[in-house]
């Protein structure tokens, strides 16, 4: 399977569904999972928590789009407490870092004093966003990744973040499991947009669209 993987197939599998990741028994294996139900998070229903909101206004983080890919990846294959494997292998590492140089795949940042302490990736396709993977090494550098990644696709025009399953921590920002054929309607909606994605939106915009969560 690893040695068949290509930009192309992945952009395909993710239009119609479909998401990889490594098997945890046979790690250079990936496999094919198309969940039912499967987690989303409303872009109009987010809940932001109101002692997050303070942390994410408060410019603790310096939070940057695309600046270092490979580095965000490298942190969510890391080994962290609960969770001491990784399903992003070589070949996964290898795909995703093509998308990104495709322009499909990206990255948000959080630094303290200069030093990236957490961050997400994923991919975006028309006005989908499919999310991947986050981590964090510092307190709530990965919840504001992603209040930031929320507020720069609801000012881009996404209608779709794929969170591929629900979690009791995506819950708590208004996340959601629906019907697999529910998701299908979405998703064929959101690939056949125009490409949404910008890396040049102005920091006023985004704080102002925070505010507005």
């Amino acid at each position: 399977m690893s040695a068949e993987l290509t930009p192309e197939l992945m952009l395909g599998a993710y239009a119609a569904g479909y998401f990889p990741m490594a098997d945890e028994e046979e790690p250079d294996r990936l496999n094919w999972y198309d969940p039912d139900p499967r987690g989303i998070l409303p872009l109009n229903g987010f809940h932001l928590p109101r002692r997050l909101r303070r942390t994410v206004l408060s410019g603790r983080f310096a939070v940057s789009v695309n600046t270092d890919f490979p580095a965000v990846m490298r942190g969510c294959a890391a080994p962290a407490p609960g969770r001491e494997t990784t399903w992003i292998n070589a070949p996964i590492t290898r795909i995703f870092c093509a998308l990104h140089a495709m322009g499909f795949a990206h990255s948000v940042e959080c630094r303290l004093e200069g030093v990236l302490v957490g961050g997400l990736y994923g991919v975006a396709l028309g006005g989908a966003f499919f999310g991947e993977s986050m981590f964090s090494t510092a307190t709530d550098a990965s919840k504001v990744a992603l209040v930031h990644l929320v507020a720069r696709l609801r000012l881009c025009g996404f209608i779709l973040l794929d969170t591929q399953f629900g979690t009791s921590h995506l819950s708590s920002f208004g996340g959601e499991e629906i019907p697999a054929a529910d998701y299908k309607a979405m998703l064929a909606r959101a690939v056949d947009m125009q490409p949404r994605w910008r890396d040049d939106l102005d920091a006023d915009m985004i704080e102002n669209e925070i505010r507005h969560l």
